[in-house]
C-alpha cells in the first residue's frame, strides 16, 4: 500500500458481470471471473449431468466439480471453469439485481470460490477491504459484515464506495467519476474522498445492455451465433474444418443466451468502438469493415 504497512489485505469488488479479488496495493487484480452462478435444482451431490461434449479433459471436470457448493436442493456453480462446463438443466442465474445483492447464498459462493479457489487464502488471516456501489443500503452493509466476520472471521473489514476507490486510484480526492459497468452506468461526484450521494445519478444502461443490443443486430442479419457446446468442429485438412452441430435438448435457455453473450461480447470487446464525434451516418459510412471468425468458423464483417 502507499504511505501504509503491508498488511496483506484483500481488496473484492463483486459487480454484476465480473467479480475481481486480490492484494491491496498490487497494479491488479489476482481473481476476475464471471459473477453470475449456476444453479441446479434438486441436483444429487454425485450427479454432476452431463458434460459439455466438446470438453475432452478431466482437469475441466475436475476444477468445475471443486468450484460447486451445495445448498440444500440446489447446487451452486461458481467461475469461469465450472460455467464454461455444461450440464442438464442448469441456469445461469445472478445475485445482483440493479446494483444491489439479491441473493446472499450466491454471494456467499462467490466470495468463497475467490477466497478458496482462486487466491488460496484463508479469510481469518486477511483484512478484507470490500468494494460497494455508492448508493448501497444500510441493510446491505450490515448483511455483508455480517458473512466477513461471523463466516469468514475476517480480522478487520472496511466498506469503501466503488467511485471514491476510483478517485483515490486516479490520485484525486476530488473527481467527477463515471462507471460503466455491466448492468448500469453511474456517475457520481467524489469531494474530499466522500461521494456526494444526493448528486449520484445512474442509468440502467451499461455493458450487457450492449453485447444484447449487438447480439440482436447480428441475429436480424441472419447471423446465427453457435455458443460452443452446440458443435463439434474437426479439422479434415490444413485450414479446412469441419462443423458437425450437437444435440443438446436439455440445456437451459438462460445458460444458451449466457454462451452466446460471452462470444458476443468478445466481439464487441475486440472491434467495436465508441465514435470520437457525435454520430453521423455520413460521416461514419466510409468506415472500412473489420472481420472477425467465430468459434464455428463463421466470419463477421462489421
Amino acid at each position: 500500500m502507499y504511505g501504509g504497512d503491508e498488511v496483506s489485505a484483500i481488496v473484492v469488488d463483486l459487480g454484476s458481470h465480473t467479480c475481481k479479488a486480490g492484494y491491496a496495493g498490487e497494479d491488479a487484480p489476482k481473481a476476475v471471473f464471471p459473477s453470475v452462478v449456476g444453479a441446479i435444482d434438486g441436483m444429487d451431490i454425485d450427479d454432476d449431468g452431463d458434460a459439455n461434449t466438446n470438453s475432452n479433459t478431466e482437469d475441466a471436470k475436475t476444477n468445475a466439480v471443486e468450484s460447486d457448493r451445495e445448498r440444500g436442493k440446489r447446487k451452486l456453480f461458481v467461475g469461469s471453469q465450472a460455467l464454461n462446463f455444461r450440464r442438464d438443466q442448469m441456469e445461469i442465474m445472478s445475485p445482483i439485481k440493479d446494483g444491489i445483492v439479491a441473493d446472499w447464498d450466491m454471494v456467499d459462493n462467490v466470495w468463497d470460490h475467490a477466497f478458496r479457489n482462486c487466491l488460496m487464502i484463508d479469510p481469518k488471516d486477511h483484512p478484507m477491504l470490500l468494494a460497494e456501489p455508492p448508493l448501497n443500503t444500510q441493510q446491505q452493509r450490515e448483511k455483508a459484515a455480517e458473512l466477513m466476520f461471523e463466516k469468514y472471521k475476517v480480522p478487520a473489514l472496511f466498506m469503501a464506495k466503488n467511485p471514491v476507490l476510483t478517485s483515490f486510484a486516479s490520485g484525486r480526492a476530488t473527481s467527477l467519476v463515471v462507471d460503466c459497468g455491466g448492468g448500469s452506468t453511474t456517475i457520481s461526484p467524489v469531494h474530499d474522498g466522500y461521494v456526494l450521494q444526493k448528486a449520484v445519478v445512474s442509468s440502467p444502461i451499461g455493458g450487457d445492455f450492449l453485447t444484447d443490443c449487438l447480439l440482436k443486430s447480428l441475429e436480424s442479419k441472419g447471423i446465427k451465433i453457435k455458443p460452443r457446446y452446440s458443435f463439434k468442429r474437426k479439422e479434415i485438412r490444413p485450414g479446412e474444418f469441419q462443423v458437425t452441430d450437437v444435440d443438446v435438448p436439455d440445456t437451459t435457455e438462460s445458460y444458451r443466451l449466457f454462451c452466446q453473450r460471452m462470444i458476443v461480447s468478445d466481439v464487441k470487446d475486440s472491434i467495436c468502438r465508441v465514435p470520437d464525434t457525435p454520430y453521423d451516418d455520413k460521416s461514419y459510412s466510409n468506415i472500412p469493415m473489420t472481420s472477425y471468425e467465430l468459434p464455428d468458423g463463421q466470419t463477421l464483417e462489421i
